[in-house]
């Protein structure tokens, strides 16, 4: 899944990175934090190691510290994952059986296990945890200078309503790729495109959908994908999914900083920015364009099965609410099974997921992008979690 990081509005307008590049979301608030995170610096993406190789020895003959290219793992007790055997295995099992649906993506030391997980998806949580504790060793996750304390925050999957035609009230339009979107690097901005003939031209009869609020349509530009329910010509009405198809390339811009910079707002949520929007509707394009970003969506139908998961993430499959999480790949490989501790004012998490996602935004060892879900509910958390976090990689003994 693209998306823009949850956190990028804190400063910037947040979420897992359609508006920066490759699931996250909306502009958060820093929340007061009992820990304060140790925010990895940003690195650029580079492809997963297959299967890390030791590079020195750990104390206590628990063996070898793993060093990655943005983390190092360093082995640990079991008993050092607070809250393991309160959690709900069955839902992270759930997830961790969608990875292997790729298993020949993954790294040999993890597809090697799809098998046993498979059988124990029949399995009870007891059984469940022994085999854990037999197959895995933990890993605390540790940047590369040894800070344990990274960042979470989460990013959703819109709901929106929507018209197959341009009827009032709906007329902001959502767009297939335009045809030539590779022949002209970057694209034409999101001003250009409201503005210049030949971009209205490429983009003619190319709009998938139309929406009634273009803070709806940007937010569901930010988060990469998302669900519509779509107004037919003939009255009745369809959910379908738009999923990710391409960008203009341009550079994204938080239209939450650009409104913070001038002082306008001291809240940029999205209900922040929608407030200002109704006290300053004459200063709509100017807050839109601050934006050159656009993004392009394809259809896709939403069967009952299809409905019950996210769009498919950096990994291929699709993503488990509550139990999907956007990593660096720098950091870990898609697939890998991770202990999550996170606690702040927004919600308190101990769980295990999957890392099947990832984006432009999240980089560095102990950062994490929490798929919440879909619907208002998992809008609010997407866009307002902002909290330390702690990681302990599962990987095969």
């Amino acid at each position: 899944m693209r998306r823009v990081c949850a956190w990028c509005c804190g400063v910037a307008i947040l979420g897992t990175l359609a508006a920066c590049g490759s699931a996250p979301p909306l502009p958060v608030e820093a929340p007061a934090s009992v820990v304060a995170p140790v925010v990895p610096a940003a690195a650029t993406v580079t492809a997963p190691v297959a299967a890390p190789l030791p590079t020195e020895s750990a104390p206590l003959n628990a063996g070898p510290v793993i060093t990655r290219a943005r983390s190092r793992w360093v082995p640990v007790p079991w008993s050092e994952l607070a809250g393991l055997e309160q959690d709900q295995l069955d839902q992270a099992w759930n997830a961790w059986i969608k990875s292997c649906e790729r298993s020949a993506g993954l790294p040999p030391a993890l597809a090697a296990l799809c098998p046993q997980v498979r059988a124990l998806s029949i399995a009870g949580p007891t059984e469940q945890y022994a085999w854990m504790k037999s197959r895995l060793q933990p890993y605390r996750v540790e940047s590369l200078q040894g800070e344990t304390w990274g960042l979470l925050t989460a990013y959703f999957e819109p709901l929106v309503d929507g018209s197959r035609t341009a009827i009032a009230p709906y007329g902001v339009p959502l767009y297939n790729p335009p045809a030539g979107l590779a022949g002209r690097k970057p694209w034409y901005t999101r001003q250009e495109m409201d503005t210049l003939p030949e971009a209205q031209a490429a983009l003619k009869g190319r709009a998938v959908a139309y929406l009634a609020d273009p803070v709806d349509a940007l937010i569901l530009q930010i988060q990469g994908s998302g669900r519509i329910r779509v107004l037919q010509p003939d009255g009745s009405t369809r959910i379908s999914r738009l999923a990710f198809a391409g960008t203009n390339e341009q550079p994204y811009k938080s239209v939450g900083k650009w409104l913070l910079d001038q002082g306008l707002v001291k809240d940029a949520s999205w209900p922040g920015i929608k407030a200002w929007l109704a006290q300053n509707p004459q200063r709509q394009q100017e807050l839109l364009w601050s934006n050159p970003r656009m993004v392009f969506f394809r259809e896709e139908p939403l069967s009952d099965m299809d409905a019950d998961y996210g769009p498919r993430g950096a990994q291929g499959v699709a993503l488990t609410a509550g139990r999907s999480i956007a990593i660096d790949p720098g950091s870990m490989p898609y697939g890998t099974p991770v202990w999550l501790v996170s606690a702040g004012p927004q919600t308190a998490l101990q769980k295990l997921v999957i890392a099947q996602d990832t984006g432009s935004a999240i980089t560095g060892a102990v950062r994490a992008d929490y798929f919440a879900g879909w619907g208002p509910q998992a809008g609010e958390l997407a866009g307002r979690l902002k909290q330390p976090l702690q990681m302990w990689v599962l990987w095969p003994k």
